[in-house]
């Protein structure tokens, strides 16, 4: 749900907004917020930090709409805004677009375009937003973040993004492709990568169809991570596949004749997102750690060939959706009681 600002200190505008776009508003599409000068703007925004786009008029009492432009362009850049003024001389235009304005709307306001003009501005936020994550877990990065690559970027909400530390629920999935070892001891090295960089094209894909993203390679194994909504269904969905599509690989080399096989371990619940590594080595990786993250990998640890094994939390909260088998009970390192365990069929 988009979250809009709107920033003016004629009281009418807000029941005008309110009738226009209540369908959107109903369908939880927008939200919109409503402050009448510059000064309860940027009160508005210390509390309401997910502000997508700002409309703003010019002349208000307290703080101007330029003077808030460049205020917001200071406080979160990420935030996009839209002048709607009836001062639509090429002055107020050239100094709202100097200032970090994203388009300018003239008063009596059109809604049609102005309905246009919020569909474009949110596009263009959700794109820096998503060009954030897509940084953010890009490992090429998140392997060698440092203060010269930060000032590279050139831009404060980038440093404060990438190095933000978090409590977050999600679903960690460890894949593992069983019996690789044997085959790296045996083959030669250009065929070893040759292999495991073909299977783990093939896991990949299946993880981010489900919106997952790859936190590490660690081995023969990859380590996957959900988050947002159904990210429990979505981990389990592409473990599925995984399994499904590596089965269906043909025998690898006349020699070898190497058919793979996976083991997954998945569990869902709260962990710590950061920033780990050595500073001093300017190496460092964004990742997530805990108890969840390493009960996911005992998880995988216990399963066999084509299992896809999850905990009996999990359990409660799939088996409405998911054919599972109880598989027993076993003894995890660092747990006091044992673990009951399930297998996913399908």
């Amino acid at each position: 749900m988009a979250k809009i600002l709107v920033v003016d200190d004629e009281a009418d505008l807000e029941i005008l907004i309110k009738q226009k776009f209540r369908k959107q508003i109903r369908e939880k599409e927008y939200e919109f917020l409503f402050a009448e000068n510059g000064v309860a703007a940027l009160e508005k925004l210390q509390t309401e930090p997910e502000v997508d786009i700002l409309l703003s008029d010019i002349n208000m009492p307290k703080m101007d709409g330029l003077t808030l432009l460049s205020k917001v362009n200071e406080m979160s850049p990420l935030i996009k805004s839209v002048i709607v003024s009836a001062y639509g001389d090429m002055e107020n235009i050239r100094t709202a677009m100097n200032r970090g304005a994203f388009d300018f709307i003239t008063k009596p306001i059109n809604f049609e375009d102005l309905t246009l003009t919020m569909e474009k501005t949110l596009k263009h936020a959700q794109l820096l937003k998503e060009t954030l994550q897509a940084v953010k877990e890009n490992n090429i990065l998140k392997m060698y973040v440092d203060e010269n690559v930060l000032n590279f970027m050139g831009n404060k909400e980038f440093e404060k993004t990438i190095m933000a530390n978090e409590t977050i629920e999600a679903t960690v999935m460890f894949v593992d492709i069983c019996g690789f070892t044997a085959i790296s001891e045996t083959a030669s090295p250009d065929t070893v990568v040759t292999m495991i960089n073909s299977y783990f094209d093939v896991m990949v894909k299946e993880i981010m169809e489900q919106k997952g993203y790859i936190d590490k390679f660690i081995g023969d194994a990859i380590m996957a991570v959900f988050t947002g909504e159904y990210h429990l269904d979505r981990a389990i969905d592409a473990a599925l596949a995984v399994c499904a599509k590596i089965n269906s690989l043909p025998a690898f080399g006349r020699q070898l004749q190497y058919k793979p096989k996976v083991s997954i371990g998945i569990k869902s619940g709260e962990m710590i997102s950061g920033n780990i590594g050595s500073e001093s080595l300017k190496r460092l990786d964004y990742t997530v750690i805990g108890d969840t993250v390493n009960t996911a990998a005992r998880l995988q640890d216990v399963a066999k060939e084509n299992q896809i094994v999850i905990g009996e939390a999990c359990y409660q909260k799939v088996k409405e959706y998911f054919k599972c088998e109880k598989l027993g009970d076993i003894i995890v390192k660092n747990k006091a009681t044992p673990l009951t365990i399930y297998q996913v069929l399908e």
